[in-house]
């Protein structure tokens, strides 16, 4: 924010590393609220579809994420970025939230439920993708940023992407064909 001191001169806040910093941490703070309610919304997925081939395709990608999130959290920890609680909270509530939708069931689960669950993870990995391809370009001048880890968790994202898009696209026609023609 600009001051105006005494002179009547105007003299802008000095911006730099330290503004960096602070958007940076906003930024891994917000893909921490992400990967928690990914995560959790992951897990859930897994626990109502335990014993299907659906469970048993999701169930590495889930643990996967858990994976990820914990990288998330050592590369913010190797930045010196402090986690905010505030921002994983709100990242679980709206994961909670998230389940309140209609879904043309009123007591029970419905089978569109899975096909929104797998959009929303499939939305998320993109985010995460995107989130681990940033801290990739800047670990070209940021060495605490381990080029060869942020390629294999940027190629775990992708694996995960394929594998749920699979499932989303499956699932859909399932659910959906019914209603078309």
């Amino acid at each position: 924010m600009n001051a105006l001191p005494h002179s009547g001169t105007i003299q802008r806040r000095p911006t730099g590393r330290r503004a960096d910093r602070k958007l940076l941490g906003i930024y891994l703070n917000d893909h921490l609220a992400g990967a928690t309610a990914g995560t959790a919304r992951a897990t859930r997925l897994v626990r109502t579809a335990r014993g299907s081939a659906l469970g048993r395709a999701i169930e590495p990608v889930a643990a996967e994420m858990a994976r990820d999130r914990a990288a998330l959290l050592d590369i913010m920890r190797d930045l010196g970025v402090p986690v905010r609680r505030y921002k994983v909270c709100a990242g679980w509530a709206g994961e909670k939230l998230g389940r309140l939708k209609p879904n043309g069931h009123l007591v029970q689960g419905s089978p569109l439920g899975v096909v929104l669950d797998l959009e929303a993870l499939r939305l998320g990995v993109e985010g995460k993708a995107a989130g681990w391809q940033t801290l990739r370009r800047l670990g070209a001048t940021d060495e605490r940023l381990d080029p060869a880890r942020l390629d294999t968790l940027l190629e775990r994202a992708r694996r995960q992407q394929e594998r749920i898009e699979e499932w989303r696209v499956r699932r859909a026609e399932e659910v959906l064909a019914a209603t078309v023609g």
